[in-house]
């Protein structure tokens, strides 16, 4: 296949608005050679692990443990930015499907994860892939290494149980800190197979909140800061306009000049990298506004919903069309995942997302529906903008809403045999 058919980089906006990135379209096999490759790098002589995922909250867990185990701090030069911009739509579009590329540029992998090794190693990992992550380190880190999984929920123990085993086996200690809906019997697994789970209240914390607090480190006033500006957009509170600055630096730039730009700025980014979010902010909106002029509207169970298409930033469109009206938005994406945010009159994002391979929050969730079986179901995607997945999520939307009235009418019944 030619390169240039994959690389939507000089794609016009209304055409890289409706198709995945580049990274979507990497061989399985080619993927997991260079994570192998990276993760042995980067493990190579550490003391610790971090899995976690690339995302702000998740890399605010790295940067914390970092100042906690006094690792060595490399700050990326503004020039040393001006050549990392030049790869962020391969960096970018390797996030559309999760893709831990610390390269940036797949097809020029680094052979070191970072220019400095650390005694804290980042190992990127997406919900979907935490169990290979585990594995990795099981297998290229040394005997005796502490692990942490930060910001990462397995759906199911069964996902995750051998190869958190052989992680206990290789690791002097194992500990899980997130915020996300955990099942009871998942919770209770992980903890019985011998690992340290801490699961914060997802309404009040963030991952970064509970690595803050269950650390036992003191740490500057600026980490503090850091934590709950993350908070502030991982949560969705939208109080500190700095918030939505580091969600899209952690989602543009690479993980590793992420955490270190954090621990030596703070939550007060430096001009080069503001300048670096202002030029790539001109195609997110754009891209915004493609996804919200597709957005449709649905009553369901006595709820607004809406629904759309497109490679975008789901929680500005989300946004956007619950100041259209919306109770809870669905963004289904070109990589055949979807995002699902809700509002303060509907809270079960996480019980529409159980249904459809998927979890998260009460007001917000993500899944991937389990309909594609081959390309062609993906051309389907692309050419009839997700209208498969989005009557797929409709329908557990539905589903939801139905068991949610059911629920309150069996309450009421029993409040009334209960006063009778």
């Amino acid at each position: 296949m030619y390169d240039e058919l994959i690389d939507s980089g000089d794609l016009p906006l209304a055409r890289k608005s409706v198709l995945p990135g580049t990274g979507f379209f990497l061989p399985d096999d080619l993927e997991e050679d260079l994570e192998d490759e990276q993760t042995e790098a980067a493990l190579e002589g550490a003391e610790v692990a971090v899995v976690a995922d690339p995302d702000a909250d998740g890399l605010a867990c790295v940067a914390l443990l970092r100042e906690a185990y006094d690792d060595v701090r490399d700050v990326p030069e503004p020039d040393e930015e001006a050549e990392s911009v030049g790869d962020a739509d391969a960096a970018n579009d390797a996030g559309e499907e999760n893709i831990p590329l610390t390269a940036g540029n797949a097809e020029e992998p680094l052979e070191e994860p970072e220019p400095t090794p650390h005694n804290v190693a980042l190992i990127p990992a997406s919900p979907h892939d935490v169990e290979d992550a585990l594995a990795r380190v099981a297998e290229y880190g040394d005997d005796g290494i502490d692990i942490f999984v930060c910001d990462l929920c397995p759906d199911r123990y069964e996902y995750v149980e051998d190869e958190l085993e052989a992680a206990l086996e290789t690791a002097d200690r194992v500990s899980w800190y997130d915020h996300h809906q955990w099942g009871d019997d998942v919770a209770e697994a992980v903890r019985a197979a011998g690992a340290d789970l801490v699961v914060g209240d997802s309404d009040e914390e963030c991952t970064a909140d509970v690595v803050f607090r269950s650390l036992g480190y003191e740490f500057s006033p600026m980490y503090e800061e850091l934590a709950a500006v993350t908070r502030d957009h991982d949560l969705w509170l939208r109080q500190d306009p700095r918030s939505d600055d580091l969600a899209d630096y952690a989602y543009w730039s690479d993980p590793a000049e992420y955490v270190e730009v954090v621990r030596e700025y703070g939550v007060d980014l430096p001009e080069w990298v503001q300048d670096f979010l202002t030029e790539r902010r001109v195609e997110k909106e754009a891209l915004i506004e493609q996804a919200v002029g597709r957005s449709e509207f649905r009553e369901i169970g006595g709820y607004t919903v809406g629904i759309t298409y497109g490679r975008c930033s789901q929680n500005e469109v989300a946004e956007a069309m619950r100041e259209r009206g919306a109770d809870a938005s669905i963004i289904v994406k070109p990589a055949g995942s979807a995002s699902i945010r809700g509002t303060d009159e509907f809270q079960h994002c996480h019980d529409v997302a159980g249904q459809v391979n998927g979890g998260g929050h009460p007001k917000a969730a993500g899944c991937k529906p389990d309909i594609y079986d081959d390309m062609l179901d993906y051309a389907m995607h692309w050419t009839s903008r997700g209208a498969v997945a989005k009557q797929v999520l409709l329908d557990a939307f539905r589903d939801v809403a139905e068991s949610e009235d059911e629920a309150a009418e069996e309450s009421a019944a029993d409040e009334e045999s209960g006063s009778a």
